[in-house]
C-alpha cells in the first residue's frame, strides 16, 4: 500500500457535476485515499468568458504539474465557433486510449443481460473527431477522416496489453472497412498484424453494423472491444445501456505520460441542483485513477462498498425498481451509504480485484509506424473538386479535359463519390461539387499539379479543393469511385 501523495487536478464541471464531484471525493477521502488537490474551472462559465476552448490557459499549468485529471461533466454550448473541451484535453495530452468498461449488476440493477462485462477500448485522437470541417459550396459540408498508422497502432497494442494485464481472453475489433477501405481497413491491417504477437489472446473482426446488433443481443460473446473514434463513442453508451444505466459507467483517457478520469455521461442540466444525481459514473472514474496513480488496495476497498450498496438495494433515482431497490437515496445519502460500508465486502457480486495499472505504449514502441515511413511515395495524379451548380456535365466535362493538357488524363468525374462522368446516369442525385481525377502519364512533381489548377481557373471552373494521389510501394493510396 502506497504511503505517498499524489497530486491531482480536479474540476467539479457543469450542471450535475459539482453534487456528483462533491460526492466522489467525499468518499475518496473516507477511504484514505491519499491526493493533494489542485482545482480548475473549466466548461460553461469559461465559454461565457469568452474563451471558447472552455479551459483558462493556466489551468494547463495545473494539469502538466499533476498529469492527473478528475473531471466532472461539464456543459459545451452548441454553435459554431466553439470546440468540445473533451476532445481539446484528450488530444493536448496525448490521451490516445479510452477505457470504458460496461459491467451489468444483475438482479441488483435492472439489465436484460445479467453476464455482461465488457470492456470497451477506443481511440481517442483522430478519425472523425478531429473536427475538421469545410463549407465547401452551397451544398456540401466536409468532415475529415484522419485515422494515422501510428495512432491505429498506439490504440491496438493499447488495447491488447490491457487485456494481458486484466487476464482478458479475447479481444474483438470493429470496423467499417467494407465500406471505408481504406481509413477502417488501416485500422482492421493493423489490428491483425498486432494481435499476430499475443498469440494467447483470441481475437475476432467484426464490422460495426453487425458487431453491434450481436453486442446488443449478445453480449457474452465479447470480452475487450478496440475501435476507432466515434464508433467506440456510440458503442459505449449502448453498452452501459445494455448493462443497466449510463449513469454508472466511468471512463479513463491514457496517455503516455498524462490521464484523465471521468464519467461517461454528460452534466443532464435537467436534474442539476435536484441532489438525485447518481454519482456511480464518476466514482467508477475515480476508482480508475487510484488504480493509475498506484492507490489499488484503496481503490477495491471503495469498490467492494460501492458494490455492497448496491446489493444492499441502495439506489438513486436512475437505477431504482421496488423490485430490486430497499431506498431511493439522494446523491448524498448515496455517498454516505458507500462510507457506512467502507471495509466490508460483497456477498452476491465479484468482489473488486484490481491490480496494478498496466504502462502505456510509448511511440519509440510502435514498430510498424516506423516500417510505414520505409514505403516509397509518388505522386501519380490529382482529385480536382470544383464548384458546378449548373449540373451541365458534358459541358464541364470537356472543359476538364481542356485543363488536362499534355501531361493528364481526365479519367473520371464524380459527384459524392459517384462516377457520373464518362457514363451518365441521370437517376443520380447531383449536388454543386463535382470532382474530376486527374492521371497523369507518370510520376508528376508538385508544381505540375500547380500548373493543372491554373488551367482549370483558366477554363472558368472554380476549383475547391485540391486531393494529390500517390501510389505507395506502386499500390494506389486512393479509392474508386462509386460504379468504377
Amino acid at each position: 500500500m502506497t504511503t505517498t501523495t499524489t497530486p491531482i487536478t480536479v474540476a467539479y464541471g457543469d450542471g450535475i457535476g459539482p453534487e456528483i464531484m462533491k460526492a466522489t471525493l467525499k468518499i475518496l477521502e473516507a477511504a484514505g485515499a491519499k491526493l493533494a488537490i489542485e482545482t480548475i474551472n473549466i466548461g460553461e462559465k469559461v465559454y461565457e468568458q469568452g474563451i471558447p476552448g472552455g479551459i483558462e490557459p493556466s489551468a494547463w499549468q495545473s494539469l502538466r504539474h499533476t498529469k492527473v485529471f478528475l473531471k466532472a461533466p461539464i456543459t459545451t454550448p452548441q454553435g459554431g465557433g466553439v470546440k468540445s473541451l473533451n476532445v481539446t484535453v484528450r488530444k493536448t495530452l496525448g490521451l490516445y486510449a479510452n477505457v470504458r468498461p460496461c459491467v451489468a449488476y444483475a438482479p441488483y440493477v435492472k439489465t436484460k443481460h445479467p453476464k455482461m462485462d465488457v470492456v470497451i477500448v477506443r481511440e481517442n485522437e483522430e478519425g472523425l473527431y478531429g473536427g475538421i470541417e469545410h463549407r465547401q459550396t452551397h451544398d456540401v459540408f466536409q468532415c475529415l477522416k484522419l485515422n494515422s498508422v501510428p495512432g491505429c497502432e498506439h490504440i491496438i497494442r493499447y488495447a491488447f496489453e490491457y487485456a494481458r494485464t486484466n487476464n482478458r481472453k479475447k479481444i474483438s475489433c470493429f470496423t467499417k472497412d467494407n465500406i471505408l477501405k481504406l481509413t477502417d481497413g488501416l485500422f482492421h491491417q493493423v489490428y491483425e498484424a498486432v494481435a499476430k504477437e499475443y498469440p494467447e489472446i483470441e481475437h475476432d473482426h467484426w464490422i460495426i453494423d453487425i458487431g453491434t446488433a450481436k453486442l446488443a443481443s449478445e453480449p457474452e460473446m465479447f470480452d475487450v472491444i478496440v475501435l476507432p473514434n466515434l464508433y467506440g463513442d456510440i458503442l459505449s453508451d449502448v453498452a452501459l445501456e445494455l448493462a443497466g444505466s449510463v449513469g454508472m459507467g466511468g471512463s479513463s483517457n491514457i496517455g503516455d505520460s498524462c490521464a484523465m478520469f471521468e464519467a461517461i455521461h454528460g452534466s443532464a442540466p435537467p436534474i442539476a441542483g435536484q441532489g438525485i444525481a447518481n454519482p456511480s459514473g464518476l466514482l467508477s472514474g475515480a476508482m480508475m485513477m487510484l488504480v493509475h496513480i498506484g492507490q489499488a488496495e484503496i481503490a477495491n476497498t471503495i469498490r467492494n462498498a460501492w458494490l455492497k450498496t448496491i446489493e444492499d438495494g441502495i439506489h438513486t433515482a436512475d437505477i431504482y425498481d421496488p423490485s430490486h431497490s430497499q431506498e431511493k437515496a439522494s446523491t448524498d445519502a448515496f455517498a454516505d451509504a458507500v462510507i457506512a460500508r467502507l471495509g466490508q465486502v460483497p456477498s452476491q457480486l465479484p468482489a473488486s480485484a484490481f491490480q496494478t495499472d498496466q504502462k502505456p505504449m510509448h511511440l519509440n514502441n510502435l514498430s510498424f509506424s516506423a516500417a510505414a515511413r520505409k514505403s516509397k511515395r509518388e505522386c501519380v495524379g490529382a482529385d480536382v473538386f470544383v464548384y458546378h451548380p449548373e449540373h451541365d456535365i458534358a459541358t464541364l466535362a470537356t472543359k476538364l479535359q481542356e485543363a488536362a493538357g499534355e501531361g493528364f488524363t481526365l479519367k473520371t468525374m464524380t459527384n459524392r463519390g459517384l462516377k457520373v462522368w464518362p457514363e451518365v446516369f441521370t437517376e443520380a442525385l447531383c449536388v454543386d461539387q463535382y470532382c474530376g481525377r486527374f492521371m497523369a502519364d507518370g510520376v508528376v512533381a508538385q508544381g505540375e499539379i500547380a500548373k493543372l489548377l491554373q488551367r482549370v481557373a483558366a477554363e472558368g471552373v472554380e476549383f475547391v479543393k485540391v486531393e494529390k494521389l500517390y501510389n505507395f510501394d506502386g499500390l494506389p493510396g486512393y479509392s474508386a469511385g462509386q460504379g468504377e
